[in-house]
């Protein structure tokens, strides 16, 4: 999970996840990558980036439809990684689904 996601061309979905997390890891790190493994392996998923300080941190995921949002979202691993967080690791989140219509690289 590095580096700029390659993204097709638009339309496709971003689901933007921003986040305060609690103090200490408790499994934290390794739960995100086991997530990114997991979504990578999703129908519809087109990539992820994400960057983390000590207080903030943002992921985005680009994914083709709205269905294949939905199919990650209600994913069982994904479920017990969403109670964990809520319960463990966040202090704070928001999460944001856009549409992305026009993108430009450089």
């Amino acid at each position: 999970m590095s580096g700029i996601a390659n993204t097709p061309k638009p339309p496709y979905y971003a689901v933007i996840f921003s986040s305060q997390r609690t103090e200490g890891n408790r499994g934290y790190g390794q739960m995100a990558d086991k997530m990114v493994e997991l979504a990578s392996r999703q129908s519809g998923y087109l990539g992820i980036e994400s960057a983390r300080d000590e207080q903030l941190g943002i992921t985005v995921s680009y994914w083709a439809s709205l269905d294949a949002i939905k199919n990650w979202k209600e994913n069982a691993a994904h479920q017990v990684a969403q109670e964990r967080g809520k319960s463990e690791w966040y202090e704070s989140f928001a999460l944001r689904i856009s549409k992305v219509e026009r993108d430009y690289f450089f």
